[in-house]
Order: C-alpha cells, then sequence, then structure tokens
C-alpha cells in the first residue's frame, strides 16, 4: 500500500517528497517470499493501487482466487480498474474478490485454513498523500482529516482541536516517538482551534524549531501519531497478525512490509511468538530491506522492511 514518494526517514511522509509515481515497494522480494502458486488463493491485506495485486494475479492464473481489501473505497476503486486493466493482456487470469474494510477482520472475513499467501504492504499510499482533501501531509493546505476510511467517525480534527493536554502528549510520544511531544500538545492547546494542515505543521515548527543535522520536517512525527491513533494502525495490524494463522492453510506464507519502528517492531515480535507456539518457521532471520538502486529510483522504500513466515 505504501507505494508513497518520501525520501523521509520512518515513512512518515511530510518531509520534502519527490513523485515517482505509482511505484509499488520491495515488489520482487515481496513476491519471491510469497512463492505464489498457481491456483492457490491469496489474500492482499493492502491492495492500495493494486500494484502487489496486479503481480499476484500474473502468477496465480485461474483458478486462482486473489482477495483484496483496503479500508479506502476510492484505492479500491483504482486497484480495481489496474487488475482489469492487467486482465486485458492475460488469457490465465484468477477470479479476484475486492472487499472494502480493515485488514483486522481477515478473520471473519476469510475463511479459516483458505489461505495460501497472505501480503500485507502497510502504511499510507501515494494516493492518499497527493490528495490535499484526505489531510495526510502538510505539503499542500487542507483539513485535519487523516482518515483512510472516509466513513470511519473519528478525524484529526477532533483529536487536535478537543482531545485534553496530556494525552495529546501521550499520543504524540507514543505513535510519533516525539521527544517533544509536551512542548507540541502545549502549543497546540494554545493555538486552538487549529484549523488546517498547514496551521498545525506551523503550530508544531514554532514549538520545537528543527534539531541539528534531522533531515525532516520537525511535524513529520507529530503527523504521524495522529494519523496512526486516528486510523487505530498498530491495532488493526496486531489483529491481522493474531489472525493470520489461523487463516493459512500449512506451507501457506504471510509477507509483511512495514515503514517505521513501531509497525516493524510489532511484525517482529507476532512471528517469533509464532515460532515459539508452533505457527510458523520464520523465512527472514532479518528484515529485507530496498537495494540502492530501488531507493533511488523510489526514495519512500528507503524506510521499508520486509519480514516473512510460513505457517507449519
Amino acid at each position: 500500500m505504501d507505494e508513497g514518494l518520501t525520501d523521509t526517514p520512518e515513512g512518515g511522509g511530510h518531509g520534502r517528497r519527490r513523485k515517482v509515481g505509482h511505484v509499488p515497494v520491495l515488489l520482487k522480494e515481496a513476491i519471491d517470499f510469497l512463492a505464489v502458486r498457481r491456483g492457490g488463493t491469496y489474500i492482499d491485506a493492502t491492495v492500495g493501487l493494486g500494484g502487489h495485486s496486479l503481480e499476484i494475479a500474473k502468477r496465480l492464473g485461474a483458478p486462482g482466487h486473489l482477495i483484496g481489501l483496503d479500508k479506502d473505497s476510492a484505492a479500491l476503486e483504482q486497484a480495481r480498474k489496474a487488475i482489469a486493466s492487467g486482465q486485458l493482456s492475460a488469457g490465465n487470469w484468477p477470479s479476484v474478490t475486492l472487499l472494502h474494510g480493515s485488514f483486522a477482520d481477515i478473520g471473519t472475513r476469510v475463511a479459516a485454513g483458505s489461505a495460501d499467501g497472505i501480503l500485507a504492504d502497510i502504511g499510507i499510499s501515494s494516493l492518499q498523500l497527493d490528495d490535499a482533501a484526505r489531510g495526510f501531509s502538510f505539503q499542500a493546505e487542507g483539513p485535519l482529516d487523516m482518515r483512510m476510511n472516509p466513513q470511519a467517525e473519528l478525524t484529526a480534527d477532533q483529536v487536535v482541536n478537543h482531545m485534553d493536554e496530556r494525552e495529546l502528549a501521550n499520543v504524540i510520544y507514543e505513535f510519533g516517538e516525539e521527544r517533544r511531544s509536551r512542548r507540541i500538545a502545549r502549543a497546540i492547546v494554545r493555538s486552538r482551534p487549529i484549523r488546517s494542515t498547514a496551521h498545525l505543521a506551523g503550530v508544531v515548527l514554532a514549538a520545537a524549531r528543527p534539531m541539528k543535522h534531522e533531515r525532516i520536517h520537525p511535524a513529520t512525527r507529530t503527523f504521524q501519531a495522529l494519523r496512526i491513533f486516528v486510523n487505530r494502525e498498530l491495532d488493526d495490524l496486531r489483529a491481522l497478525l493474531d489472525a493470520a494463522p489461523q487463516v493459512l492453510k500449512p506451507g501457506g506464507r504471510l509477507v509483511v512490509i512495514s515503514f517505521h519502528s513501531l509497525e516493524d517492531r510489532i511484525v517482529k515480535d507476532a512471528l517469533r511468538e509464532g515460532v515459539k507456539s508452533g505457527h510458523y518457521e520464520l523465512l527472514t532471520r532479518k528484515p529485507v530491506t530496498a537495494t540502492e538502486e530501488e531507493i533511488d529510483r523510489n526514495p519512500r522504500s528507503r524506510s521499508a522492511k520486509l519480514r516473512a513466515a510460513e505457517r507449519v
């Protein structure tokens, strides 16, 4: 899903960005670890703009089944078009089911023991980052929204303008790993109402000037924290990882690409626990990262880490 376009660390997506278009991150590595079996059933838990799904479908063929999920209905529509376009140039094509919703619900939306593989490319997509109206980035003036699912109730505006200062500081610290969280939360509360993404970025910048040798905008971690909190990203990731062993067939593979340390830590710990409990054999002792060639082609891939395991 994170085909996004940033040259900032930790996949925050809010520093100076260089557009490279829709480029699936770690595409070859993800598909290789997934080891697609023709005629099998595979789940792309984060369809995004369909880049990984398209490659899975090409290898899967009929009578295979590709199931794709995404919180963002706009992304699903783009993915639908991309996959349909790929089908036009391929005679042997799997059936494709695209579902609107969170991968946290995979355990209830996909039959137990039915999947030969699950791919989850965690994070935010270029489609979301590049649309100022979605409020994910402060590169352009936009509303404080940040919802991956536009039908969800909680917005960044509600958090920024109504949350208690202490709780807001905790959110910024926990989900943004921002050491200046108290100072930033205090400045936000004093500046209320915060009207837009640009207004919020300005408030954070005034409260926390760039640190020496820092390569990212001072508001990057605050925006990351708000996005993660609004979308329950870490809770959803844990739910996916909890359900994956039940959804996978014996020999089925789980491949997860994360973009910042909070996500990677959760994935690493879950796979290690899966090995201890006898659910998994680990396929990656250390995370797989992008080559220098891919980073040059797509700076977004710099912070990507891939981990994989096989159901036993």
